[in-house]
């Protein structure tokens, strides 16, 4: 079987959206003269599919794949067999590590007291950890070939304005860059913006933003919806419990662009953006409203009411369908939404599909892990590890398996390279799956430490986080 390029995997990458930024920064170098840096910004342009840049949460408008060269089957993080590097990372943090060229962003927070408290597994706990001591919300830049650490800059010092869920840190968002600039987000404690070489460029205090569970607001657990970039915009998904918004920012200053009032409870997902013609959606999980809205003025295009009641996914866009999921309280559905839809989508009694949605699952959707389109197929993989395979176009079932036994939980979202899954437990077991419609397991790889994060993929390399360190593991360099 051939598994195509991100872009073919993702089905909808023609519009290339994120290049308009890149083109019109070529431009103006051109007209200045710099006709290198013209080559460079129009090479740049094809990211999404190069398997070299990994610029946001789950790379390239988070569909998690990236192509072009050969990964790694076996490790042993014990042994370094396999391991290019492994670089420690103060504090505790839980962004996934985004790559543009040869640099490699990550934030953390290290606490004033002692080790940072953390208890993983599946459990149903709902008090908040006790950490709240005085930290330091960081950004480090590190040199993707070696690991080392070319700068790291404190975005902000004090106290936590919200407490945290015990398996989670207060440095959750993962950063995104296009190549100029690297944002970080940090919820409460504001909204930052770097150049490639650290110096902020600016930031943005957006208030106090509880992102507690609604039906005990007691149980505060942290900001964890990462920024996006569009258009030379940053753009944030901020539900939580007073006043939810979406909002645009300008990137060149942070002036803001358009903010859209929310209504919803508490969410945890970040927003993909997918551009089609001239229609620019920005897509977002939700409880009380799954939604599209125009990208570049913030106006409603369509809702969808039904589903978990606190979901953390990411909408996924492949095949012309949004594939949207989430799981708790009850429902766990996995929606296929066409990218035509508009109005009021909601499925009524015992509907499973309508108009705007070409097929759904009542169970089967995941709380925590963003789903995985690969070549024809829709991976959807649960907090408990229970892995389903769906036919993405039609929603047929081909298969249902367990990754792990006991209480191992799965909070990281899988990623896909040359024809292989990677799905990471939080007790450090790495699962390598064959991609396609029969489960084939190819390894279990363990990291001897706590994994909470999605990897990236750059170059064939995979990017491990793991509670204390980042970890490069890629197949013998050949000569």
């Amino acid at each position: 079987m051939t598994f195509p390029r991100a872009a073919q995997a993702a089905g909808d990458f023609k519009t290339a959206n994120a290049c308009v930024p890149l083109l019109k920064r070529a431009a103006k170098a051109w007209a200045a003269g710099g006709r290198v840096a013209l080559l460079v910004l129009a090479a740049s342009a094809a990211w999404a599919q190069d398997g070299v840049h990994w610029p946001s949460f789950r790379g390239a408008q988070a569909v998690g794949i990236a192509e072009g060269y050969p990964t790694p089957v076996q490790w042993d993080a014990a042994k370094s067999r396999h391991v290019r590097w492994k670089t420690p990372i103060p504090g505790l943090g839980f962004s996934s590590p985004v790559i543009w060229g040869d640099r490699i962003f990550i934030t953390t927070a290290v606490s004033g007291a002692k080790q940072a408290p953390l208890r993983v597994g599946l459990y149903g706990d709902i008090d908040p950890a006790d950490d709240d001591a005085e930290q330091s919300y960081k950004v480090f830049c590190l040199d993707k070939k070696s690991g080392r650490i070319l700068w790291e800059r404190t975005a902000h010092t004090g106290k936590p304005k919200t407490r945290r869920h015990p398996k989670s840190s207060h440095a959750n968002p993962t950063m995104a860059t296009d190549g100029q600039h690297a944002v970080a987000f940090f919820g409460s404690e504001g909204l930052y913006c770097y150049n490639m070489q650290g110096k902020l460029l600016w930031k943005k205090d957006l208030g106090v933003l509880d992102a507690g569970f609604f039906m005990a607001p007691r149980a505060q657990w942290g900001f964890a919806s990462s920024p996006i970039l569009f258009e030379d915009m940053v753009i944030i998904q901020s539900d939580v419990l007073t006043n939810p918004f979406l909002a645009a920012f300008r990137l060149k200053d942070g002036s803001e662009i358009w903010r859209t009032k929310r209504e919803d409870v508490p969410t945890w997902s970040t927003p993909t953006v997918h551009v089609q013609g001239s229609r620019a959606q920005l897509i977002v999980n939700g409880f009380k409203h799954i939604g599209g809205y125009d990208a570049r003025t913030g106006k409603e295009l369509w809702r969808l009411r039904g589903g978990g009641d606190i979901p953390v996914p990411t909408p996924v866009v492949a095949h012309g369908l949004v594939f949207i999921t989430n799981s708790h309280g009850g429902p766990s559905p996995v929606y296929a939404i066409r990218l035509t839809a508009g109005g009021d989508i909601s499925l009524r009694g015992e509907e499973r599909s309508n108009e705007h949605i070409a097929w759904s699952e009542a169970r089967g959707g995941a709380y925590m892990q963003t789903p995985l389109v690969y070549g024809d197929y829709l991976y959807v993989c649960r907090d408990n590890g229970v892995l389903s395979c769906f036919r993405a176009r039609d929603g047929e079932r081909m298969y249902q398996q367990r990754l792990a036994s006991g209480p191992d939980g799965f909070s990281a979202s899988a990623v896909a390279a040359n024809g292989k899954l990677y799905f990471t437990s939080e007790q450090g077991d790495i699962y390598v799956v064959k991609a396609g419609p029969q489960f084939e397991l190819l390894a279990t790889n363990p990291m001897h430490e706590i994994c909470m994060a999605t990897p990236a993929i750059s170059e064939g390399v995979l990017y491990i986080r793991t509670r204390s360190h980042l970890v490069a593991v890629a197949e013998p360099a050949k000569r």
